[in-house]
């Protein structure tokens, strides 16, 4: 079982963080290591035996700081148990149905060997950083769309893979 696990992030107004916590509280509770950062932070990934990387949607886009982390430690996180969640849509369609990714992360789950990659429900808020962010919230088209459950089912999920040893899932 590998005993460190790295969950990064790529956000603007926080709810993909506070999924990446929850998938780490997850993994924790289940006996693994795991650390939590944002995706701009991370420095070196050689530590850690398997990762889970995330990223906000934004205009059919992973978050920046999501991109970059990938395009940055490519080479050593192709070499490890990779996984990858995007959070975006507001509405239930994401507890609905699965959402496949978007064409980048598409591509660099196929360059990277990802395990495997979820879409949950987004958040935003009043208060929410960014001109088209503000004017979503304004318009009545915002709120927490996120499926607590499902994320803490997908991550025991991670876990289950971890405990087994397995190199697929």
């Amino acid at each position: 079982m590998p005993t460190k696990v790295l969950v990064v992030h790529g956000t603007t107004n926080g709810s993909t963080a506070r999924i990446a916590e929850t998938i780490a509280e997850v993994l924790r509770k289940g006996g693994v290591s795991t650390e939590v950062l944002p995706a701009h932070s991370v420095t070196d990934v050689e530590s850690y035996d398997a990762v889970v990387v995330g990223g906000g949607l934004y205009a059919g886009r992973w978050h920046k700081d999501a991109r970059r982390f990938v395009r940055r430690h490519g080479r050593v996180l192709a070499g490890r148990p990779l996984w990858f969640f995007s959070s975006g849509p507001l509405d239930a369609s994401a507890t609905e149905k699965d959402i496949p990714p978007v064409p980048g992360v598409r591509r660099a789950m196929t360059r990277l060997g990802v395990r495997a990659h979820v879409t949950f429900g987004g958040c935003l808020e009043e208060g929410a950083k960014g001109f088209v962010a503000r004017k979503i919230v304004s318009s009545g088209k915002g709120g927490d769309f996120r499926d607590f459950g499902q994320i803490e089912a997908w991550a025991t999920d991670i876990g289950t893979v971890l405990a087994s040893g397995a190199r697929s899932g």
